[in-house]
Formats: structure tokens, C-alpha cells, sequence
């Protein structure tokens, strides 16, 4: 009862946030529940939970390809780069599900927090100049 209160208010405080999240935010959120799902599936593989292995892998994959499609391919060499890490992640996580690898899930993780600090660290005059450039077109 109190873990399923919990999911249904956390649901719902997570979207509430999205509601009103600018882009940035989005894809810190995004970020976060990746690396969330990732620990989840890390944990999983070491209790041998298949099935929890499966849909955490499954969620991390999901969440990648979001980050992946708003990837703006048109800004150059970044984007482009960040697209072929993705794939590269996707098929760690393939690897990771189909060998049971933690390992493997560590090591998307740890792309992912490098990802998210170098996002997390974008100067507020940044993000604001970015924004109001997608507001304006």
C-alpha cells in the first residue's frame, strides 16, 4: 500500500514538473530517471530478477532514445557525436540484458553522469539565450 501511495505521488510530482519545465529541464529529468532505471537494473541483475532486469533495461533504452530524437543533428559535430554515444549505450545495455552484466550497466551510467554534469553545469545566461531563441522561432 505505502510503496504504491509513494510511485502515485512521485507519478505525479514528476509530472507536475514536466508540465512547466522548460527544454533544459526536460532533459535533466530525463537524464535522472535514465540513471534512476539504471540502478534499478543494476540491481535486479544482482538479485537475478529477470523480469526487473528486462523493464529496467527496457525504460533505460526508452528514455535513451528520447534523449537521442532531441538531439538538433543540424548544430554540427556535438549532436552528431552525442547520437553515435547513445547508440553506443543501447548496445552496452543489449549486452548488459543479455549476459547479465552489470558491469556494462555501470558503464552507461557512468557516460550518462558525464552527460548530466556537463548539462547540470550550463551557465544560466546559456540556457536562458537558448531558450528564448526557441520561443522566438
Amino acid at each position: 500500500m505505502y510503496k504504491k501511495s509513494l510511485k502515485a505521488y512521485t507519478t505525479m510530482n514528476l509530472q507536475a514538473e514536466l508540465a512547466v519545465a522548460d527544454p533544459h529541464r526536460v532533459i535533466q529529468l530525463m537524464l535522472q530517471g535514465c540513471l534512476e532505471r539504471l540502478a534499478q537494473a543494476k540491481g535486479a541483475i544482482e538479485r537475478k530478477d529477470f523480469e526487473g532486469k528486462s523493464v529496467a533495461i527496457s525504460k533505460s533504452m526508452a528514455i535513451i532514445n528520447g534523449l537521442q530524437d532531441s538531439l538538433d543533428l543540424s548544430y554540427g559535430e556535438v549532436p552528431e557525436r552525442l547520437a553515435m554515444l547513445y547508440d553506443y549505450m543501447k548496445e552496452r545495455l543489449l549486452d548488459a540484458s543479455k549476459e547479465m552484466d552489470s558491469a556494462a550497466i555501470d558503464e552507461v551510467a557512468n557516460l550518462l553522469i558525464t552527460i548530466k554534469s556537463g548539462w547540470d553545469g550550463i551557465p544560466t545566461e546559456e540556457k536562458d539565450a537558448a531558450l528564448s531563441k526557441i520561443k522566438g522561432a
